[in-house]
């Protein structure tokens, strides 16, 4: 929430553009989408790429669908300030994914790479900026799928595609990776302290980094298969005994359910099936002894319906089906957190990603869905 007493002339330009914006459409602003102790939102995609006019509009929009919160990566540098301001201008809270850190970046160099020192010194100034703003944040999100290979040069590369367990990570052949998580916790302490340490947001949560899940068992996965995972067991157990309870308030978990034969309950069964098996059996209630609570900071379904209007039903009984196997989760608060991907796909790509939900000028039927908190209730 912005400060009454200090708003800056950026935060100013930006509200007096997203109530212009409001003020030339006709849209109704509902209720924000949000459920009891549950932050429901959506992903934004390198919003650095549109104009500042396209960001507010974007931003707008989002807010009269009503959601109340979006995860977004802000750079280090103006640029994510003034995002963020216009997001908080916008009503909208931000799950920080801090993308790039202490030297690391995915698709770069390892996370063994990171260092905390790095990282004190090019964060701690933006997150003072953002606080001197009166900007307050949904959470810090440390990390983008480091389990995965292509965003943690740390895991080797081998032409078969492979789930590895616990097991392989306490082997020689992970043994990079392993320092590589090490190294990583040694980042995060120093996000705790500077969070600790902040003036408005020494009790926003902190994710540890979403983590991809492949819903298959540990092993070699299917000829033609490239994929290369530390499944999010072992990389939550690895974690875990080396002190990652200490560090954060929950765990970030990313996960995209096969979508096929929707309306079949063999189908239907399998997915639920999977999600407890593969994504969300480490989630625990929040001050258990056993785990954290989990935030599902992307998931969503394929539509690759390219028409206007777009058909969406499929994908709109895949999704309330997916919530309602949220739903226990959300009830027992083993899942507070739910961020769908993604609002916008990035920006100039040809054609649009058939997981994007805004098609045609409007959210789509499915994309209603996966932000109605009534269907967690």
């Amino acid at each position: 929430m912005m400060n009454a007493q200090r708003p800056s002339k950026r935060s100013v330009a930006a509200a007096l553009a997203i109530a212009l914006f409001a003020s030339c459409t006709t849209i109704a602003f509902p209720v924000p989408a949000r459920a009891d102790g549950l932050a429901i939102g959506v992903n934004v995609v390198d919003p650095y790429k549109l104009t500042v006019a396209e960001q507010d509009a974007m931003l707008g929009r989002i807010a009269a669908a009503g959601i109340h919160t979006i995860r977004a990566s802000l750079t280090f540098d103006d640029h994510g300030i003034a995002f963020a301001e216009r997001a908080t201008a916008a009503g909208l809270n931000i799950d920080w994914l801090i993308f790039r850190f202490g030297g690391y970046s995915p698709g770069g160099p390892a996370l063994s790479s990171a260092d905390p020192e790095t990282f004190r010194r090019t964060f701690a100034p933006i997150l003072a900026k953002l606080e001197a703003d009166g900007i307050t944040l949904a959470a810090f999100e440390l990390g983008n799928e480091f389990n995965l290979g292509g965003y943690n040069a740390d895991l080797p590369r081998a032409p078969q595609g492979m789930v590895y367990g616990a097991s392989d990570l306490a082997s020689p052949k992970l043994q990079s990776v392993a320092r590589g998580y090490l190294q990583y916790l040694k980042v995060l302490a120093t996000l705790k302290d500077i969070r600790d340490r902040s003036k408005l947001n020494a009790h926003t949560p902190v994710l540890s980094g979403g983590l991809a899940v492949y819903e298959s068992a540990d092993g070699a996965l299917p000829s033609g298969t490239s994929a290369h995972v530390v499944s999010v067991a072992a990389t939550l157990g690895f974690l875990r005994a080396h002190g990652l309870d200490a560090l954060v308030d929950a765990y970030a978990i990313h996960v995209y359910p096969r979508g096929n034969a929707p309306g079949d309950p063999v189908a239907a069964d399998d997915r639920k099936t999977k999600l407890a098996a593969y994504a969300l059996g480490a989630c625990r209630r929040s001050g258990s002894a056993t785990g954290k609570p989990c935030w599902l900071t992307e998931w969503g379904f394929n539509d690759a319906d390219a028409h206007c209007p777009i058909d969406d039903s499929a994908r709109s009984e895949l999704t309330r089906e997916m919530m309602g196997d949220f739903r226990p989760y959300v009830r027992d608060g083993r899942l507070v957190g739910l961020l769908a991907y993604a609002w916008n796909d990035v920006p100039g790509t040809t054609p649009v990603s058939p997981l994007t939900p805004f098609r045609c000028g409007a959210l789509s039927a499915g994309g209603k869905l996966s932000v109605d908190a009534n269907l967690l209730k």
